[in-house]
C-alpha cells in the first residue's frame, strides 16, 4: 500500500462538493471548464480558488518556523484539496537510505513505516523520479499489500509523486483513494506533482539549513577542543631552556601532546604522546591522558614506574581498542643526564657532527597489557640533540605519495643541524608543512643551548630597481668570496637571490610605486641565511611555489630554481599588512667552503 493515514476519520471537503482538483487542472491549461458531480463549473473561479490553495501552501511552507507542524498541516490540506480519504509523505532517511513514512493523514497511523527505495508504489515513485498512478490497488502488482492486510485499511486507487530537487527526488508525496469511489487520473497526477513542488523545496531548504547548524555546532566544538588542547601544551620557556616542543595537527584537532615542567629536585620532567584514532574521541582522550601522565609524573618517579602507574590506569578505563604511544623522562642540567622510558612510541634521534644514533622502545603502549613493563634508557646528553617525534613526521607525504620515512627524516634534520634548536625546529616543520600530513605531527627537542655563532656577513637596502641589481650582484659576490664559498656554488646563489630581487621588483611591486628592497646575509656553523624584505602589499605565501618543470610555458622558473638550489625557504608578509619577508637557507659542504 506504502501510504500514511492519520489515526482519525478523514476531515470531509468544507462546502466543496464539487472536484476542487479539476480547478488545478484548469489552471495548468488543461481547459476552460471543469466537469463536475454538480455539472461544468467557470473556469476562471476554479483557477482561483487553485492559485489560492497553491499560494496559501506555498506562504506556509516559506515562512513556518517549526516545517515539522506546518507539514502536518499541508499533508492534511492536501488530502482535502484532492479529495483523498488519505495522504502520506515519506522521505529518504539518509543514514540507512530507506524511505520512511514522516507525516500522515487519514484513517490509519503509518509513521514510520520504512520501505526500501524500489519497494511498492512510494518506492518505486522515487526510484523512477516519476509519478506513478494506480487505478486498480487489488490487482496492480505495484502496490505494497501487506499495510492492507494489517490495517484493515482497503486501497482501491493510489497517486503518488516525487518530492523532486535539482540533486535528485528526496522522497515522496501520496494521495489514496478519491472520496465518492473516483479513481485518481493522469491530470490529477500534474495536479498532485504541482502541489508537491514548493513541498520539496521547503524541505530541502530545511535540511540544508538543518545541515549547516550541525556543521557550524561541529566547528565550534572543534574549535573549543582544539582550544583546550593549546591551552594545556607548556608555553615556550626562554633563558636557555634546554626543551622545546612543536604539534602540528594533520586537522582541525590533534591526538598528539607533549608536556614539560620542572620537579621538586631540580630536574625537568617531559613527555610526549600519541592517541589512536582520530576526531573528537581522540582529542578529548588525549586532555585526559595528558592531564593523567602529568599528574603521575609530578612525584619525580622513576620513568618506568611512572609509564607503569599510567598504563595500570589506563587499562581500566580505555574502551574500543584505544590505546596511547607515549615516552616519559627526566633531564638533570647540572650533570647532563637524561633518563627516560618509552610505550610504543617511535625511536628517539640522538644526533651529533652528522651521525645519528637510535633509540628504539621496549614497552608496548599504554592501556592494552596492565602488567607490562618498561625498560629505562639513559644517557649523558652532552652536546647531543636528542629528537622525540610522533609517527606522522615520518608519514608525511609527498606529491607522489611516497612517505618520507626514518631516513628522510634524517635528512631534513641534518640540512637545519647547523641552526640554533628554535629556529632549527621551525625550519624543520616548515619542511614538513610543503609535504602531505596524513598524520598529526608532534616534535620535542632537548637539546643544551649553545652559544650564538652567528655572523652578518652582508646587509644592503636599495631601490627596487632592475638597474641596481648590477651593484647588488657584486656586492653579494665579494661577500661570498669572503667565506671561501666555491665559484660555481656561489655564482649559482647569487644568481638565485637576483631572481628572487627581480620576482619582487616585477610581481610584488607591480601595482604600486616602487620601494625598496633590504638584502642580509648571515652564517651560522655552516648555514648561510639569505633574508630579503619589501614594502610592497603582503602576498599569499600558498600562492607561491615551484613549477613542473613538464609544463611548456615561458617564465615561472625563478621560484623553482630556487627551490632546487636551497636546502630550505619561505615567504611570510609582514605585520601591519604590508610588506614581506623572503628567506633562503643553504648549508655548505667541506668541499663548497674550501
Amino acid at each position: 500500500m506504502g501510504h500514511a493515514p492519520h489515526a482519525r476519520p478523514p476531515r470531509r471537503a468544507r462546502g466543496r462538493d464539487t472536484r476542487e482538483s479539476a480547478a488545478v487542472v484548469s489552471a495548468l491549461g488543461a481547459g476552460a471548464a471543469a466537469e463536475t458531480p454538480m455539472g461544468v463549473v467557470a473556469a476562471p473561479a476554479q483557477e482561483k480558488r487553485a492559485l489560492s490553495f497553491l499560494a496559501d501552501l506555498s506562504q506556509a511552507l516559506a515562512v513556518s518556523l517549526d516545517l515539522r507542524t506546518t507539514l502536518a498541516l499541508a499533508v492534511e490540506r492536501i488530502a482535502d484539496f484532492m479529495l483523498a480519504e488519505a495522504a502520506s509523505m515519506f522521505l529518504i532517511d539518509r543514514a540507512s537510505g530507506l524511505l520512511v513514512c514522516r507525516i500522515c493523514a487519514g484513517p490509519v497511523d503509518i509513521t514510520g513505516l520504512k520501505l526500501e527505495v524500489g519497494q511498492g508504489v512510494v518506492g518505486r515513485t522515487v526510484a523512477e523520479n516519476a509519478p506513478q498512478v494506480v487505478l486498480d490497488a487489488q490487482r496492480d502488482p505495484r502496490v505494497n499489500a501487506r499495510v492492507d492486510a494489517e490495517t484493515g485499511f482497503v486501497t482501491r486507487s493510489i497517486l503518488c509523486v516525487p518530492l523532486a530537487t535539482a540533486q535528485g527526488p528526496i522522497g515522496a508525496l501520496e494521495v489514496i483513494n478519491r472520496r465518492g469511489g473516483g479513481l485518481f487520473d493522469a491530470a490529477d497526477a500534474e495536479i498532485l506533482r504541482v502541489i508537491a513542488a514548493p513541498t520539496a523545496l521547503a524541505i530541502n531548504n530545511a535540511q540544508l539549513a538543518a545541515s549547516i547548524v550541525e556543521q557550524t555546532r561541529i566547528r565550534r566544538e572543534l574549535e573549543l577542543a582544539r582550544s583546550i588542547q593549546k591551552s594545556l601544551l607548556p608555553k615556550r620557556r626562554r633563558d636557555r631552556f634546554p626543551l622545546i616542543g612543536v604539534n602540528l595537527p594533520a586537522h582541525e584537532i590533534s591526538g598528539d601532546f607533549y608536556d614539560y615542567f620542572d620537579l621538586p629536585d631540580g630536574r625537568i620532567a617531559f613527555l610526549i604522546g600519541d592517541i589512536s584514532g582520530k576526531g573528537l574521541d581522540a582529542a578529548f582522550l588525549m586532555v585526559r591522558v595528558a592531564s593523567l601522565l602529568r599528574w603521575a609524573g609530578n612525584d619525580a618517579p622513576a620513568p618506568s614506574a611512572w609509564l607503569r602507574h599510567v598504563n595500570v590506569e589506563l587499562c581500566k578505563t580505555l574502551q574500543n581498542g584505544r590505546f596511547v604511544c607515549a615516552v616519559v623522562g627526566r633531564y638533570d642540567a647540572r650533570s647532563g643526564v637524561v633518563e627516560f622510558a618509552s610505550a610504543g612510541f617511535p625511536p628517539a634521534l640522538l644526533h651529533e657532527s652528522g651521525q645519528f644514533h637510535e633509540i628504539g622502545a621496549d614497552g608496548p603502549p599504554l592501556g592494552i597489557l596492565a602488567e607490562a613493563d618498561y625498560a629505562e634508557q639513559r644517557i649523558e646528553l652532552g652536546t647531543h640533540a636528542l629528537y622525540f617525534f610522533s609517527d606522522g613526521a615520518t608519514d608525511a607525504r609527498d606529491k607522489q605519495r611516497a612517505t618520507l620515512g626514518a631516513q628522510g627524516l634524517r635528512e631534513i634534520i641534518s640540512r637545519h643541524a647547523a641552526l640554533a634548536p628554535e629556529a632549527r625546529l621551525r625550519a624543520l616543520i616548515g619542511d614538513l608543512k610543503r609535504l602531505d600530513l596524513v598524520d598529526d605531527t608532534t616534535f620535542l627537542l632537548l637539546q643544551e643551548p649553545r652559544g650564538t655563532t652567528m655572523q652578518n656577513l652582508l646587509e644592503l637596502t636599495f631601490p627596487a630597481r632592475a638597474d641596481e641589481m648590477r651593484h647588488v650582484r657584486a656586492k653579494l659576490r665579494a661577500a661570498l668570496d669572503a667565506q671561501d664559498v666555491a665559484p660555481e656554488l656561489r655564482d649559482r646563489l647569487v644568481f638565485a637571490v637576483d631572481e628572487a630581487c627581480t620576482n619582487i621588483i616585477r610581481h610584488a611591486y607591480r601595482d604600486c610605486p616602487p620601494g625598496g628592497i633590504a638584502l642580509r646575509l648571515t652564517r651560522e656553523h655552516d648555514m648561510l641565511s639569505f633574508e630579503l624584505r619589501d614594502e610592497a602589499p603582503c602576498v599569499d605565501p600558498t600562492s607561491i611555489r615551484p613549477r613542473d618543470l613538464s609544463e611548456c610555458r615561458a617564465g615561472g622558473l625563478g621560484v623553482t630554481l630556487i627551490d632546487q638550489l636551497m636546502d630550505a625557504w619561505r615567504i611570510e608578509p609582514l605585520p601591519g599588512g604590508k610588506g614581506n619577508r623572503f628567506v633562503m637557507r643553504k648549508q655548505l659542504t667541506k668541499v663548497e667552503s674550501e
